[in-house]
């Protein structure tokens, strides 16, 4: 079946297709889906390629011997995949615009445990201040967020898994 442009429209190359007329004729692909999968995941390795934490704060007092007990928080960014995964990072905030890209780079097989209170480019994470993160890479990665509040000398520790796409 061929199909020409209605009058009017572009002029757009078309295809024509000669479907099977009943289901008993439609080709049959032999696909093993679990090899295929184990396939992929072994190439692209596990996780997603776009992760969001959506709750950040850095307190700017700490207690306790710099700089294990910094009050700080993590992303610790696993690479199980075969390439390395570059990964871009955008801060949102409630008052002003977008901060970033930052940008970092986890090797293949790797992990990589990164505090946000060491963003310099292109600028610092603000103290005392909410902001959410957005987590870009060109390969599945895994991410999990920690937070270090040293503010008191009981100190708070949490972790959570960020929510992925």
């Amino acid at each position: 079946m061929t199909m020409q442009p209605e009058p009017g429209q572009a002029d757009v190359p078309l295809v024509s297709v000669d479907l099977p007329a009943t289901e008993e004729e439609a080709p049959v692909l032999n696909v093993d889906t679990e090899a295929l999968l184990e396939r992929l995941e072994e190439e692209d390795g596990l996780g997603r390629r776009t992760w969001v934490i959506a709750e950040g704060y850095i307190p700017s007092e700490s207690t306790g011997p710099a700089p294990a007990m910094t009050s700080h928080e993590t992303a610790c960014i696993l690479n199980t995949g075969e390439r390395a995964a570059e990964i871009e990072i955008t801060l949102y905030f409630s008052d002003r615009e977008p901060a970033g890209p930052y940008r970092v780079r986890v090797e293949a097989r790797r992990t990589l445990h990164l505090r946000f209170n060491d963003f310099e480019s292109p600028e610092p994470v603000p103290r005392d201040t909410d902001y959410a993160s957005v987590f870009r890479s060109n390969v599945p990665v895994v991410i999990q967020h920690t937070r270090l509040d040293s503010r008191q000398p009981p100190h708070a520790l949490l972790s959570t898994v960020a929510w992925n796409e």
